[in-house]
């Protein structure tokens, strides 16, 4: 189950490849997160060198914990990727003109984890291209089903 989610992404983006990775993160922000009080719709993730970073990721701070050790709730947090799978990104992002950007945020085996996404950015009129082939799909999956309910031999005027 998600703790966070990014919906606008599908939107806005074209998703290419997705991939899992771990979040290095302080014990107060791993409660906050259990509680789900985290935001994940302005956030990106870039590579800097050979480091995966999340930024603009808003962790609240643990409403039991001392304010003097709670950590600065936007502060930019390192994502544990292998070298190979860095590399491979960087290389795509730099020759396909791509971005990185957080699908949802979950905890898998007690590990926080992100699901990070491959994307290329959608213009306003590829938007619209896609919910014009979207409700044209659905239009055409409905007057398929209203086909098979309809019995043979009562068709239109008969």
């Amino acid at each position: 189950m998600a703790v966070a989610a990014n919906r606008r992404v599908r939107r806005d983006y074209e998703v290419l490849d997705t991939l899992e990775v771990g979040m290095v993160l302080i014990g107060s922000e791993v409660k906050s997160l259990r509680e789900s009080k985290v935001q994940l719709a302005e956030s990106w993730a870039g590579i800097d060198a050979g480091e995966l970073w999340l930024h603009g990721l808003h962790i609240a701070p643990y409403s039991r914990s001392a304010a003097a050790f709670a950590p600065d709730p936007g502060r930019a947090r390192k994502l544990l990727a292998h070298r190979g799978e860095i590399a491979g990104l960087k290389s795509r992002i730099d020759r396909e003109r791509l971005t990185l950007v957080p699908l949802a945020l979950y905890f898998a085996d007690g590990r926080a984890k992100l699901a990070l996404a491959l994307a290329r950015g959608r213009t306003r009129a590829d938007r619209r291209q896609e919910i014009a082939r979207r409700d044209a799909d659905l239009e055409a999956r409905r007057a398929m089903a209203e086909g098979r309910r309809r019995p043979p031999g009562r068709g239109r005027g008969e």
